[in-house]
């Protein structure tokens, strides 16, 4: 563990050095270089979304030798059904793509540890029915029970049920049994698998008593996702880490249908949100394959799409086939999206995009708005939680705006919110992109001097706010005689808002795109990026729109304060300008 990683040689097939393709096929120079070296095809299925590999984390280095030590591993199993019964079970190009060299290749130097570990410590693959990631997870337990030099390593797969549990350790223990490089290290039992050389094992736990029970995991194998009820099982599981050098979690799972209340959106929501940029985390890594929901489920392109193993597994006749039973009805055809080709067909597309939010970033000098006419919008969570203020400056030239924000929460509630953000919110305090006040509720003192302030700054026509919510500060500055007004929250003044915010994010990025200027230039707060990416909205019967708050962990307090702020520019009077300045009138 503590030998120096490998310097890879540059010398490897003109074809893996395509940039454009890479990045089509979204595999880092570092894998390319690796599949060509070793003889592995490029794959031609990319994920659908795939998290950035940690290249750029601090000391980051891929070592192709580990990633040798795990293919060698599974060349050690054999295949226990069908016609490859007995033949050694082998990764796919595809599974070595974008699973098994960016999780195990990626390492850095620990001082702890003494010597080079893993980056990444969690690893979400999401992929329909069929394509073999039942199997390669068990490969990759048994390889952390045995083969990953962790003396006394626990290993344990985690589902709802005892027999969905057994579903992954069932095949993994006739694994072992049919190969015989393993039979003669490992000890299958009834219920554990166990490495009597390295005082490891491997168990299934179906209940949060049996995933606590003398809890010090190397590795934790979650099974189907989507079918977890209740976060407890998954994070008791992610706690019992701690103690270990380069522990992993796997996390295997196919699609649900779109519940933002469930286990599974979770985490799928936090690897699209790494996918998009909205933040960091080097140390989470996922894939999610799928279609579109607008390709044609019929089409054979679309299966292969969501499908990385078409035409291996699942084969061509199998799709076929499920695809005939999916043209009989509605509910069929639900299901045949959602488990064969990853679509969500609950899930709502998103109202606001991180593309056309980061598309209008711009330099935005608070110096420079000093004196501006100004709107705003403040939008006050719990006495623990998030606050938000925004401004917007009209330039009543092209109909553009600046956008000031500012956010605060108490400092005890950090602890949370890295735990939503991977660690995120402490370094955007850092960075002063979100101030906190004193201990574990919010001090609106603070708020309330920087308001003040903004107000002697500005040129302050209107600050909106919930008119549900008032509080001691709006009172005191109602007091103050600041010019506060109460702003609906419903579809009557929030759908105007949004669809105003949406036009200017999407001309600016039309703008930009074609050497022009953003329309709402916002100066790219990390926070504020990731409550645009959090946004959800309801829909009434008349295509109105409003943010949808019901989902508390889904942080979206910026965008509120800003269709509020959004919602005085709305109510802002007409400019009225010359004639003279129009041209109407011919000078005599």
């Amino acid at each position: 563990m503590s030998r120096t990683p490998t310097t890879p040689s540059t010398d490897f097939p003109a074809e893996y050095l395509d940039a454009d393709r890479l990045a089509e096929l979204k595999i880092s120079p570092e894998v390319a270089w690796y599949l060509g070296s070793r003889g592995i095809p490029l794959p031609d299925c990319p994920p659908l979304h795939k998290t950035p590999e940690p290249r750029d984390a601090p000391g980051a280095a891929f070592d192709p030798d580990r990633v040798d030590r795990v293919l060698k591993a599974f060349d050690q199993l054999r295949h226990t059904q069908g016609a490859l019964a007995g033949q050694p079970l082998r990764p796919d190009p595809w599974q070595i793509a974008y699973i098994l060299a960016p999780i195990f290749g990626w390492v850095h130097w620990d001082d702890d540890a003494g010597g080079y570990v893993r980056i990444i410590r969690e690893a979400y693959v999401d992929v329909p029915r069929k394509n073999g990631k039942t199997t390669l997870a068990g490969g990759i337990a048994l390889y952390m029970m045995g083969g990953d030099g962790e003396p006394g390593a626990q290993v344990i797969t985690a589902a709802v049920t005892k027999e969905q549990a057994g579903l992954l350790f069932k095949p993994v223990k006739a694994i072992v049994e049919k190969s015989p490089a393993l039979k003669r290290v490992m000890q299958p039992l009834a219920g554990v698998i166990l490495h009597p050389k390295s005082d490891s094992y491997f168990k299934p736990v179906s209940s949060l008593a049996g995933a606590q029970h003398g809890l010090n995991l190397h590795a934790g194998i979650v099974d189907e996702l989507h079918e977890h009820k209740s976060p407890e099982l998954v994070e008791t599981i992610e706690s019992g880490t701690g103690s270990r050098r380069q522990p992993l979690i796997f996390i295997i799972t196919t699609a649900d249908a779109g519940s933002r209340t469930s286990v599974y959106h979770r985490k799928r929501e936090r690897i699209e949100q790494l996918a998009r940029g909205a933040y960091t985390a080097p140390a989470v890594y996922g894939v999610v394959f799928a279609a579109l929901r607008e390709d044609d489920p019929f089409a054979e392109s679309t299966w292969r799409k969501a499908n990385p193993g078409y035409g291996v597994s699942p084969t061509r006749a199998y799709l076929r086939m499920a695809a005939d039973k999916a043209k009989q009805s509605p509910a069929e055809l639900a299901v045949f999206l959602r488990l064969h080709l990853g679509v969500r067909t609950k899930q709502q597309t998103k109202f606001l995009t991180l593309e056309s939010w980061t598309a209008n970033g711009a330099l935005v000098d608070e110096v420079k708005l000093r004196g501006r006419e100004a709107y705003g919008g403040l939008d006050l969570g719990a006495v623990s939680d998030l606050n938000a203020l925004v401004w917007l400056f009209p330039t009543d030239a092209d109909g553009s705006l600046d956008l000031l924000v500012r956010f605060w929460t108490p400092e005890d509630n950090i602890t949370d919110l890295d735990r939503r953000t991977a660690g995120n919110a402490s370094v955007w305090v850092r960075e002063g992109w979100l101030t906190t006040t004193p201990g574990n509720v919010t001090d609106y003192d603070v708020i309330g001097k920087q308001i003040r302030k903004d107000l002697d700054s500005f040129d302050v026509k209107s600050l909106g706010y919930d008119r549900w919510s008032s509080t001691p500060l709006t009172n005191d500055l109602e007091n103050d005689r600041a010019p506060l007004v109460g702003v609906g929250q419903g579809y009557k003044s929030m759908s105007p808002a949004l669809k105003a915010v949406q036009r200017l994010l999407l001309q600016g990025q039309r703008q930009v795109a074609d050497g022009g200027r953003p329309m709402l230039r916002h100066d790219g707060n990390p926070v504020m990026a990731w409550m645009v990416d959090n946004l959800a909205v309801s829909t009434d019967t008349a295509g109105n729109v409003k943010p949808d708050k019901s989902h508390g962990g889904d942080k979206i307090d910026g965008v509120s304060a800003l269709c509020d702020a959004m919602t005085e520019i709305l109510a802002r009077p007409p400019v009225r300008r010359s004639a003279y300045e129009d041209g109407d009138f011919e000078a005599i």
